[in-house]
Protein backbone atom coordinates (compact mmCIF):
# COMPACT_ATOMS: atom_id res chain seq x y z
CA UNK A 1 0.00 0.00 0.00
CA UNK A 2 1.63 3.70 -1.18
CA UNK A 3 2.72 5.24 1.89
CA UNK A 4 2.65 9.75 1.79
CA UNK A 5 4.00 12.07 3.83
CA UNK A 6 1.36 14.22 4.50
CA UNK A 7 -2.41 14.98 3.75
CA UNK A 8 -1.36 17.48 0.93
CA UNK A 9 0.46 14.34 -0.62
CA UNK A 10 -2.55 12.25 -0.62
CA UNK A 11 -4.93 14.21 -1.84
CA UNK A 12 -2.37 15.49 -4.77
CA UNK A 13 -2.41 11.72 -5.19
CA UNK A 14 -5.95 11.27 -5.15
CA UNK A 15 -6.64 13.67 -7.53
CA UNK A 16 -4.32 12.51 -10.20
CA UNK A 17 -6.08 9.17 -9.94
CA UNK A 18 -9.21 10.36 -10.53
CA UNK A 19 -8.90 12.64 -13.53
CA UNK A 20 -9.51 10.94 -16.54
CA UNK A 21 -6.16 9.78 -18.92
CA UNK A 22 -4.84 12.85 -21.16
CA UNK A 23 -4.30 10.15 -24.35
CA UNK A 24 -2.51 12.66 -26.03
CA UNK A 25 -0.59 14.26 -23.41
CA UNK A 26 3.07 14.79 -24.73
CA UNK A 27 2.51 15.23 -28.03
CA UNK A 28 3.40 17.86 -30.35
CA UNK A 29 1.42 21.04 -31.40
CA UNK A 30 2.11 20.57 -34.97
CA UNK A 31 3.01 17.36 -37.48
CA UNK A 32 3.46 17.33 -40.85
CA UNK A 33 1.01 14.66 -41.54
CA UNK A 34 -1.77 13.50 -39.21
CA UNK A 35 -3.43 10.12 -40.13
CA UNK A 36 -6.84 9.45 -39.17
CA UNK A 37 -7.54 5.82 -38.21
CA UNK A 38 -5.78 3.12 -37.88
CA UNK A 39 -6.77 0.78 -40.38
CA UNK A 40 -4.11 -1.50 -42.51
CA UNK A 41 -4.39 1.75 -45.03
CA UNK A 42 -3.95 4.53 -42.78
CA UNK A 43 -0.87 2.34 -40.62
CA UNK A 44 0.79 1.70 -43.79
CA UNK A 45 0.80 5.32 -45.07
CA UNK A 46 1.67 6.35 -41.05
CA UNK A 47 4.67 3.76 -41.53
CA UNK A 48 5.55 4.61 -45.14
CA UNK A 49 5.61 8.71 -44.63
CA UNK A 50 7.74 8.53 -41.13
CA UNK A 51 10.05 6.25 -42.57
CA UNK A 52 10.50 8.91 -44.80
CA UNK A 53 11.17 11.33 -41.68
CA UNK A 54 8.36 13.28 -41.79
CA UNK A 55 6.32 13.79 -38.46
CA UNK A 56 3.39 11.69 -38.23
CA UNK A 57 0.66 11.39 -35.62
CA UNK A 58 -1.55 8.92 -36.14
CA UNK A 59 -4.74 9.11 -34.40
CA UNK A 60 -6.93 6.00 -33.17
CA UNK A 61 -10.94 6.94 -31.75
CA UNK A 62 -10.94 3.15 -30.60
CA UNK A 63 -8.66 1.27 -27.73
CA UNK A 64 -6.61 -0.77 -30.42
CA UNK A 65 -5.30 -0.29 -33.35
CA UNK A 66 -5.46 -2.61 -36.52
CA UNK A 67 -9.06 -1.28 -37.56
CA UNK A 68 -11.25 -4.34 -38.97
CA UNK A 69 -7.87 -6.40 -38.47
CA UNK A 70 -7.74 -6.59 -35.15
CA UNK A 71 -8.88 -8.98 -32.30
CA UNK A 72 -10.34 -9.66 -28.97
CA UNK A 73 -9.57 -12.00 -26.56
CA UNK A 74 -12.05 -13.62 -23.53
CA UNK A 75 -11.68 -15.89 -20.59
CA UNK A 76 -9.90 -19.15 -21.39
CA UNK A 77 -7.01 -17.88 -22.99
CA UNK A 78 -9.40 -17.59 -26.24
CA UNK A 79 -8.33 -14.75 -28.58
CA UNK A 80 -10.43 -13.86 -31.79
CA UNK A 81 -9.81 -11.83 -35.04
CA UNK A 82 -12.31 -9.67 -35.78
CA UNK A 83 -12.90 -10.37 -39.58
CA UNK A 84 -12.24 -13.75 -41.97
CA UNK A 85 -8.68 -12.25 -43.65
CA UNK A 86 -7.64 -14.58 -46.62
CA UNK A 87 -5.44 -12.21 -48.88
CA UNK A 88 -3.78 -12.99 -52.44
CA UNK A 89 0.27 -13.96 -52.40
CA UNK A 90 1.06 -10.20 -53.21
CA UNK A 91 0.43 -9.52 -49.54
CA UNK A 92 4.11 -11.01 -49.15
CA UNK A 93 5.72 -8.78 -51.16
CA UNK A 94 3.50 -5.74 -49.87
CA UNK A 95 4.56 -6.39 -46.18
CA UNK A 96 7.84 -6.82 -46.95
CA UNK A 97 8.85 -3.86 -49.10
CA UNK A 98 6.50 -1.50 -46.87
CA UNK A 99 6.95 -3.37 -43.06
CA UNK A 100 9.40 -5.82 -42.84
CA UNK A 101 10.66 -9.15 -43.66
CA UNK A 102 9.24 -10.08 -39.93
CA UNK A 103 6.01 -9.62 -40.97
CA UNK A 104 6.34 -11.02 -44.50
CA UNK A 105 8.02 -14.26 -43.56
CA UNK A 106 4.68 -14.67 -41.38
CA UNK A 107 2.33 -14.93 -44.45
CA UNK A 108 1.79 -18.63 -45.44
CA UNK A 109 -0.90 -20.36 -47.61
CA UNK A 110 -4.26 -21.91 -46.84
CA UNK A 111 -4.49 -24.59 -48.73
CA UNK A 112 -7.72 -26.54 -47.63
CA UNK A 113 -10.76 -24.50 -49.36
CA UNK A 114 -14.14 -26.09 -49.30
CA UNK A 115 -17.43 -25.76 -51.27
CA UNK A 116 -20.32 -27.26 -50.14
CA UNK A 117 -23.90 -26.42 -51.20
CA UNK A 118 -26.64 -27.97 -53.32
CA UNK A 119 -24.99 -27.66 -56.79
CA UNK A 120 -21.94 -29.10 -55.50
CA UNK A 121 -19.59 -29.63 -53.11
CA UNK A 122 -15.54 -30.11 -53.40
CA UNK A 123 -12.31 -29.01 -51.96
CA UNK A 124 -9.60 -27.04 -53.66
CA UNK A 125 -6.11 -25.04 -53.13
CA UNK A 126 -7.99 -22.07 -54.54
CA UNK A 127 -5.17 -20.79 -57.80
CA UNK A 128 -6.16 -20.46 -61.54
CA UNK A 129 -4.19 -24.09 -62.15
CA UNK A 130 -6.49 -26.17 -59.89
CA UNK A 131 -9.86 -24.08 -60.66
CA UNK A 132 -9.20 -24.99 -64.07
CA UNK A 133 -9.00 -28.37 -63.41
CA UNK A 134 -12.23 -28.11 -61.57
CA UNK A 135 -13.62 -26.26 -64.38
CA UNK A 136 -12.61 -28.85 -67.09
CA UNK A 137 -13.11 -31.69 -65.11
CA UNK A 138 -15.68 -31.44 -62.66
CA UNK A 139 -17.77 -28.62 -64.50
CA UNK A 140 -17.60 -29.99 -68.05
CA UNK A 141 -15.84 -26.44 -69.47
CA UNK A 142 -13.84 -26.39 -72.66
CA UNK A 143 -10.42 -25.67 -71.48
CA UNK A 144 -9.89 -22.68 -74.35
CA UNK A 145 -13.25 -21.14 -72.53
CA UNK A 146 -11.14 -21.53 -68.84
CA UNK A 147 -7.88 -20.17 -70.18
CA UNK A 148 -9.86 -17.13 -72.38
CA UNK A 149 -12.05 -16.25 -68.87
CA UNK A 150 -8.58 -16.04 -66.97
CA UNK A 151 -6.70 -14.26 -69.64
CA UNK A 152 -9.46 -11.54 -69.54
CA UNK A 153 -10.09 -11.06 -65.89
CA UNK A 154 -6.08 -11.28 -65.38
CA UNK A 155 -5.89 -8.29 -68.26
CA UNK A 156 -8.83 -6.11 -66.70
CA UNK A 157 -7.56 -2.70 -65.56
CA UNK A 158 -9.09 0.76 -63.89
CA UNK A 159 -9.29 2.15 -67.34
CA UNK A 160 -11.14 -0.39 -68.91
CA UNK A 161 -15.02 -0.05 -69.92
CA UNK A 162 -16.62 0.19 -66.71
CA UNK A 163 -19.93 -0.97 -68.29
CA UNK A 164 -19.76 -4.61 -68.40
CA UNK A 165 -21.40 -6.18 -65.56
CA UNK A 166 -20.11 -9.06 -63.44
CA UNK A 167 -23.21 -11.18 -64.72
CA UNK A 168 -22.19 -10.18 -68.58
CA UNK A 169 -19.01 -11.09 -67.85
CA UNK A 170 -20.54 -14.51 -66.68
CA UNK A 171 -22.65 -15.19 -69.74
CA UNK A 172 -20.17 -13.87 -72.32
CA UNK A 173 -17.72 -17.35 -71.03
CA UNK A 174 -20.31 -19.38 -69.15
CA UNK A 175 -23.85 -19.21 -70.62
CA UNK A 176 -26.59 -20.49 -68.91
CA UNK A 177 -24.03 -22.20 -66.10
CA UNK A 178 -25.31 -20.93 -62.37
CA UNK A 179 -23.08 -23.52 -60.89
CA UNK A 180 -19.70 -21.93 -62.61
CA UNK A 181 -21.16 -18.43 -61.20
CA UNK A 182 -21.61 -19.47 -58.17
CA UNK A 183 -17.61 -21.33 -57.62
CA UNK A 184 -16.17 -18.20 -59.27
CA UNK A 185 -18.03 -15.36 -57.70
CA UNK A 186 -19.30 -16.69 -53.84
CA UNK A 187 -16.26 -16.29 -52.18
CA UNK A 188 -14.98 -13.03 -53.83
CA UNK A 189 -18.63 -11.91 -52.87
CA UNK A 190 -17.84 -12.89 -49.12
CA UNK A 191 -14.08 -10.94 -49.76
CA UNK A 192 -14.86 -7.22 -50.86
CA UNK A 193 -19.04 -7.31 -50.68
CA UNK A 194 -18.95 -7.90 -54.74
CA UNK A 195 -22.52 -8.37 -56.73
CA UNK A 196 -23.22 -9.70 -60.06
CA UNK A 197 -24.28 -6.03 -60.82
CA UNK A 198 -20.91 -4.22 -59.85
CA UNK A 199 -18.95 -3.72 -62.84
CA UNK A 200 -16.94 -6.55 -63.93
CA UNK A 201 -13.62 -5.15 -63.19
CA UNK A 202 -14.09 -5.02 -59.58
CA UNK A 203 -14.51 -8.55 -59.87
CA UNK A 204 -11.89 -9.66 -62.21
CA UNK A 205 -9.51 -7.45 -60.64
CA UNK A 206 -9.92 -9.34 -57.43
CA UNK A 207 -10.61 -12.58 -58.58
CA UNK A 208 -7.22 -12.73 -60.79
CA UNK A 209 -5.01 -11.58 -57.64
CA UNK A 210 -6.40 -14.78 -55.52
CA UNK A 211 -6.11 -16.99 -58.53
CA UNK A 212 -2.22 -15.93 -59.11
CA UNK A 213 -1.07 -18.54 -56.32
CA UNK A 214 -3.90 -19.14 -54.03
CA UNK A 215 -5.61 -17.81 -50.74
CA UNK A 216 -3.27 -16.58 -47.97
CA UNK A 217 -3.22 -15.39 -44.18
CA UNK A 218 -0.90 -13.72 -41.32
CA UNK A 219 0.06 -16.98 -39.31
CA UNK A 220 0.22 -15.45 -35.54
CA UNK A 221 -3.32 -13.69 -35.98
CA UNK A 222 -4.20 -9.93 -35.58
CA UNK A 223 -3.06 -9.17 -32.08
CA UNK A 224 0.70 -10.42 -32.95
CA UNK A 225 0.69 -8.70 -36.81
CA UNK A 226 -0.97 -5.33 -35.19
CA UNK A 227 1.58 -5.67 -32.61
CA UNK A 228 4.72 -6.03 -34.89
CA UNK A 229 3.47 -3.20 -37.38
CA UNK A 230 2.97 -0.92 -33.60
CA UNK A 231 7.10 -1.26 -33.08
CA UNK A 232 8.06 -1.15 -37.05
CA UNK A 233 5.99 2.97 -36.69
CA UNK A 234 7.62 3.70 -33.59
CA UNK A 235 10.97 2.56 -34.85
CA UNK A 236 10.52 5.41 -37.66
CA UNK A 237 9.44 8.16 -35.50
CA UNK A 238 5.22 7.74 -36.14
CA UNK A 239 3.63 8.77 -32.89
CA UNK A 240 0.60 6.57 -32.19
CA UNK A 241 -2.47 7.21 -29.76
CA UNK A 242 -5.05 5.42 -28.97
CA UNK A 243 -8.68 6.91 -27.58
CA UNK A 244 -8.03 10.16 -30.20
CA UNK A 245 -11.38 10.74 -31.74
CA UNK A 246 -10.95 13.53 -34.27
CA UNK A 247 -14.06 15.56 -34.92
CA UNK A 248 -12.90 17.67 -37.20
CA UNK A 249 -10.44 18.41 -39.77
CA UNK A 250 -9.65 22.44 -39.80
CA UNK A 251 -9.33 23.76 -43.87
CA UNK A 252 -7.75 27.13 -44.73
CA UNK A 253 -7.68 29.44 -47.95
CA UNK A 254 -4.46 27.31 -48.54
CA UNK A 255 -5.32 23.98 -47.52
CA UNK A 256 -5.46 21.83 -45.02
CA UNK A 257 -4.37 22.94 -41.43
CA UNK A 258 -5.18 21.12 -38.81
CA UNK A 259 -7.51 18.98 -37.08
CA UNK A 260 -9.49 19.00 -33.73
CA UNK A 261 -8.94 15.69 -31.56
CA UNK A 262 -10.29 15.14 -28.07
CA UNK A 263 -11.03 18.64 -28.33
CA UNK A 264 -8.11 19.44 -28.85
CA UNK A 265 -6.62 21.62 -32.12
CA UNK A 266 -3.03 19.94 -33.65
CA UNK A 267 -1.93 21.87 -36.72
CA UNK A 268 -0.56 19.88 -39.97
CA UNK A 269 0.56 20.22 -43.16
CA UNK A 270 -1.85 17.00 -44.94
CA UNK A 271 -3.95 14.70 -43.45
CA UNK A 272 -4.39 11.50 -44.66
CA UNK A 273 -8.33 9.77 -43.49
CA UNK A 274 -8.59 6.60 -42.95
CA UNK A 275 -11.74 6.99 -42.32
CA UNK A 276 -15.39 6.30 -43.82
CA UNK A 277 -15.37 8.50 -46.88
CA UNK A 278 -18.63 10.42 -46.30
CA UNK A 279 -17.95 10.93 -42.77
CA UNK A 280 -14.59 12.24 -44.05
CA UNK A 281 -16.46 14.83 -46.66
CA UNK A 282 -19.57 15.96 -44.70
CA UNK A 283 -19.36 14.74 -41.00
CA UNK A 284 -15.17 15.66 -40.52
CA UNK A 285 -14.58 18.39 -43.59
CA UNK A 286 -17.96 20.03 -44.29
CA UNK A 287 -19.33 19.88 -47.76
CA UNK A 288 -19.58 23.41 -48.18
CA UNK A 289 -15.14 23.55 -48.45
CA UNK A 290 -15.83 21.23 -51.61
CA UNK A 291 -17.28 22.69 -54.94
CA UNK A 292 -20.91 21.86 -55.48
CA UNK A 293 -20.57 19.02 -58.53
CA UNK A 294 -18.01 17.38 -56.15
CA UNK A 295 -20.72 17.13 -52.88
CA UNK A 296 -23.12 16.07 -55.00
CA UNK A 297 -20.55 13.19 -56.52
CA UNK A 298 -19.79 12.36 -53.32
CA UNK A 299 -23.25 11.96 -52.14
CA UNK A 300 -24.32 9.59 -54.76
CA UNK A 301 -21.86 7.23 -53.78
CA UNK A 302 -23.20 3.90 -52.12
CA UNK A 303 -21.80 2.09 -49.04
CA UNK A 304 -20.68 -1.39 -49.31
CA UNK A 305 -22.88 -3.88 -47.16
CA UNK A 306 -22.33 -5.08 -43.81
CA UNK A 307 -21.37 -8.66 -41.95
CA UNK A 308 -22.46 -10.67 -39.18
CA UNK A 309 -20.25 -12.99 -37.22
CA UNK A 310 -20.52 -15.52 -35.17
CA UNK A 311 -17.05 -16.30 -32.55
CA UNK A 312 -17.23 -20.10 -31.00
CA UNK A 313 -14.46 -21.58 -29.09
CA UNK A 314 -13.66 -24.52 -28.20
CA UNK A 315 -13.41 -26.24 -24.57
CA UNK A 316 -9.83 -27.11 -24.00
CA UNK A 317 -8.98 -30.51 -24.96
CA UNK A 318 -11.51 -30.55 -27.77
CA UNK A 319 -10.34 -30.33 -31.57
CA UNK A 320 -11.43 -30.15 -35.06
CA UNK A 321 -9.97 -32.34 -37.76
CA UNK A 322 -8.17 -30.20 -40.34
CA UNK A 323 -9.72 -31.87 -43.30
CA UNK A 324 -12.99 -29.66 -42.31
CA UNK A 325 -11.17 -27.44 -43.70
CA UNK A 326 -9.17 -23.57 -43.37
CA UNK A 327 -12.52 -21.90 -44.97
CA UNK A 328 -15.59 -23.39 -45.74
CA UNK A 329 -18.22 -21.86 -48.22
CA UNK A 330 -21.25 -23.45 -47.37
CA UNK A 331 -25.27 -22.94 -48.29
CA UNK A 332 -28.26 -24.37 -48.17
CA UNK A 333 -30.08 -22.22 -51.06
CA UNK A 334 -30.30 -23.87 -54.53
CA UNK A 335 -29.27 -20.53 -56.49
CA UNK A 336 -26.90 -18.09 -56.03
CA UNK A 337 -28.09 -15.32 -55.61
CA UNK A 338 -26.54 -11.44 -54.46
CA UNK A 339 -29.93 -10.89 -52.33
CA UNK A 340 -29.69 -14.66 -50.28
CA UNK A 341 -26.11 -13.93 -49.25
CA UNK A 342 -27.63 -10.75 -47.71
CA UNK A 343 -31.30 -11.90 -46.64
CA UNK A 344 -31.50 -11.94 -42.76
CA UNK A 345 -32.88 -15.41 -43.05
CA UNK A 346 -29.37 -16.76 -43.52
CA UNK A 347 -28.84 -19.67 -46.16
CA UNK A 348 -25.09 -19.11 -46.57
CA UNK A 349 -22.05 -18.85 -44.55
CA UNK A 350 -18.63 -18.94 -44.50
CA UNK A 351 -16.73 -20.69 -41.60
CA UNK A 352 -12.80 -20.04 -40.85
CA UNK A 353 -11.17 -22.74 -38.86
CA UNK A 354 -8.59 -21.00 -36.55
CA UNK A 355 -6.78 -24.39 -35.60
CA UNK A 356 -3.85 -24.05 -33.38
CA UNK A 357 -1.24 -23.41 -35.57
CA UNK A 358 -3.01 -20.13 -36.48
CA UNK A 359 -1.13 -18.41 -32.90
CA UNK A 360 1.71 -21.31 -32.79
CA UNK A 361 2.88 -19.31 -29.73
CA UNK A 362 0.11 -19.20 -27.83
CA UNK A 363 -2.37 -22.00 -25.87
CA UNK A 364 -3.00 -24.61 -27.85
CA UNK A 365 -6.96 -23.44 -28.83
CA UNK A 366 -9.55 -24.14 -31.56
CA UNK A 367 -11.69 -21.71 -32.92
CA UNK A 368 -14.88 -20.91 -35.49
CA UNK A 369 -15.80 -18.06 -37.01
CA UNK A 370 -18.67 -17.92 -39.01
CA UNK A 371 -19.05 -14.83 -41.56
CA UNK A 372 -22.47 -14.04 -43.27
CA UNK A 373 -22.96 -10.88 -45.50
CA UNK A 374 -25.51 -8.16 -43.64
CA UNK A 375 -27.83 -5.55 -44.22
CA UNK A 376 -27.46 -2.69 -42.11
CA UNK A 377 -31.43 -1.93 -42.88
CA UNK A 378 -32.05 -5.59 -41.35
CA UNK A 379 -30.35 -4.62 -37.61
CA UNK A 380 -30.33 -0.77 -36.96
CA UNK A 381 -34.27 -0.10 -35.39
CA UNK A 382 -34.67 -3.19 -33.52
CA UNK A 383 -35.26 -2.72 -29.80
CA UNK A 384 -33.04 -3.85 -27.04
CA UNK A 385 -34.77 -6.82 -26.47
CA UNK A 386 -35.60 -7.48 -30.26
CA UNK A 387 -31.38 -6.81 -30.91
CA UNK A 388 -30.67 -9.45 -28.55
CA UNK A 389 -33.41 -12.26 -29.57
CA UNK A 390 -32.17 -11.70 -33.23
CA UNK A 391 -28.15 -12.48 -32.25
CA UNK A 392 -29.36 -15.58 -29.96
CA UNK A 393 -31.40 -16.61 -33.30
CA UNK A 394 -28.13 -16.05 -35.33
CA UNK A 395 -25.94 -18.01 -33.17
CA UNK A 396 -28.42 -20.76 -32.86
CA UNK A 397 -29.02 -21.39 -36.69
CA UNK A 398 -25.35 -21.03 -37.20
CA UNK A 399 -24.80 -23.90 -34.30
CA UNK A 400 -27.71 -25.84 -36.70
CA UNK A 401 -25.33 -25.43 -39.18
CA UNK A 402 -22.17 -25.92 -38.02
CA UNK A 403 -23.78 -29.31 -36.75
CA UNK A 404 -23.18 -30.61 -39.97
CA UNK A 405 -19.45 -30.18 -40.59
CA UNK A 406 -18.74 -30.52 -36.86
CA UNK A 407 -21.04 -33.23 -35.23
CA UNK A 408 -21.69 -32.53 -31.76
CA UNK A 409 -20.29 -28.90 -31.51
CA UNK A 410 -22.47 -27.58 -28.92
CA UNK A 411 -20.88 -29.62 -26.32
CA UNK A 412 -17.78 -29.06 -27.86
CA UNK A 413 -17.87 -24.85 -27.62
CA UNK A 414 -16.82 -23.12 -24.04
CA UNK A 415 -17.87 -19.40 -25.45
CA UNK A 416 -19.86 -18.37 -28.48
CA UNK A 417 -21.24 -14.61 -28.87
CA UNK A 418 -22.10 -13.02 -32.12
CA UNK A 419 -21.61 -9.07 -33.99
CA UNK A 420 -23.46 -7.41 -36.43
CA UNK A 421 -23.68 -4.11 -38.36
CA UNK A 422 -24.43 -2.40 -34.97
CA UNK A 423 -21.45 -3.55 -33.69
CA UNK A 424 -19.24 -2.57 -36.68
CA UNK A 425 -20.84 0.58 -36.45
CA UNK A 426 -20.18 1.31 -32.80
CA UNK A 427 -16.15 0.13 -32.68
CA UNK A 428 -15.51 1.45 -36.50
CA UNK A 429 -18.03 4.38 -36.43
CA UNK A 430 -18.58 3.02 -40.41
CA UNK A 431 -21.30 4.44 -41.26
CA UNK A 432 -23.99 1.88 -41.92
CA UNK A 433 -21.47 -0.75 -40.17
CA UNK A 434 -20.16 -0.73 -43.63
CA UNK A 435 -17.54 -3.60 -43.85
CA UNK A 436 -16.08 -3.05 -47.24
CA UNK A 437 -15.59 0.81 -47.89
CA UNK A 438 -17.70 2.11 -50.44
CA UNK A 439 -19.25 0.66 -54.11
CA UNK A 440 -16.61 1.36 -57.43
CA UNK A 441 -17.76 4.98 -57.90
CA UNK A 442 -16.28 5.92 -54.65
CA UNK A 443 -12.88 5.42 -55.62
CA UNK A 444 -12.83 8.66 -57.67
CA UNK A 445 -14.12 10.52 -55.16
CA UNK A 446 -11.61 8.87 -52.28
CA UNK A 447 -8.74 9.98 -55.20
CA UNK A 448 -10.41 13.54 -55.62
CA UNK A 449 -9.78 15.12 -52.61
CA UNK A 450 -6.50 16.23 -53.03
CA UNK A 451 -7.61 17.98 -55.96
CA UNK A 452 -10.82 19.92 -54.12
CA UNK A 453 -8.38 21.04 -50.56
CA UNK A 454 -4.80 20.92 -50.97
CA UNK A 455 -3.42 18.15 -48.16
CA UNK A 456 -6.41 16.14 -47.89
CA UNK A 457 -5.94 12.54 -48.78
CA UNK A 458 -8.34 9.20 -48.35
CA UNK A 459 -6.91 5.82 -47.96
CA UNK A 460 -9.00 2.78 -47.36
CA UNK A 461 -11.68 0.16 -48.93
CA UNK A 462 -13.31 2.19 -51.52
CA UNK A 463 -14.12 0.93 -55.16
CA UNK A 464 -11.90 -1.43 -56.76
CA UNK A 465 -9.63 -1.36 -54.20
CA UNK A 466 -11.55 -2.54 -51.86
CA UNK A 467 -10.22 -6.08 -51.90
CA UNK A 468 -9.45 -6.71 -48.35
CA UNK A 469 -5.89 -6.24 -46.33
CA UNK A 470 -4.11 -6.49 -49.45
CA UNK A 471 -5.95 -3.68 -51.33
CA UNK A 472 -6.01 -1.45 -48.10
CA UNK A 473 -2.42 -2.12 -47.52
CA UNK A 474 -1.38 -1.12 -51.40
CA UNK A 475 -4.03 2.07 -51.20
CA UNK A 476 -1.90 3.04 -47.71
CA UNK A 477 1.36 3.01 -50.67
CA UNK A 478 -0.37 5.03 -53.16
CA UNK A 479 -1.27 7.62 -51.18
CA UNK A 480 1.32 8.11 -48.29
CA UNK A 481 3.86 8.78 -52.01
CA UNK A 482 1.41 11.27 -52.97
CA UNK A 483 1.76 12.45 -49.70
CA UNK A 484 5.27 12.79 -49.84
CA UNK A 485 5.53 14.47 -52.82
CA UNK A 486 3.08 16.91 -52.14
CA UNK A 487 5.49 17.88 -48.47
CA UNK A 488 8.20 17.88 -50.49
CA UNK A 489 7.69 20.50 -52.81
CA UNK A 490 5.49 22.52 -50.28
CA UNK A 491 8.72 22.37 -48.53
CA UNK A 492 10.66 23.64 -50.79
CA UNK A 493 8.29 26.46 -52.03
CA UNK A 494 8.70 27.90 -48.66
CA UNK A 495 12.40 27.55 -47.81
CA UNK A 496 13.19 30.27 -50.07
CA UNK A 497 11.42 32.77 -47.55
CA UNK A 498 13.67 31.48 -44.55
Amino acid sequence: MARFRSQRDFNAFALQASMPKDFLAGVLPEYDVVVIGSGLAGMTAANILGRAGHRVLLLEQHYKLGGLATWFKRPGSHTFDISLHGFPYGMIKSCRRYWNEEIASNIVQLKNIRFDNPMFSLTTTFNREDFTRLLVERFGIEERAVTSFFDTARGMNFYDDQRMTTRELFEKFFPGREDVVRLLMEPITYANGSTLEDPAITYGIVFSNFMAKGVFIYEGGTDDLVTKMQAEMTKNGVDARIRCDVSKILVGPEGVRGVVVNGREIKCRAVVSNSNLRSTIFDMVGEDKFDPQFVQEAKAVRLNNSSTQVYMALKPGCTVDESTGDLLFCSTANLFRTELLLDRNITSRTFSFYYPRTRPHAKERYAIVSSTNANWSDWANLSDEEYEASKADLIESTLNSLEKYVPGCRDMIEHVEAATPRTFHHYTKHQLGASFGTKFEGLAVSRGLPQQIKGLYHAGSVGIIMSGWLGAINYGVIVSNEVDQMLIKSSLTISPSH
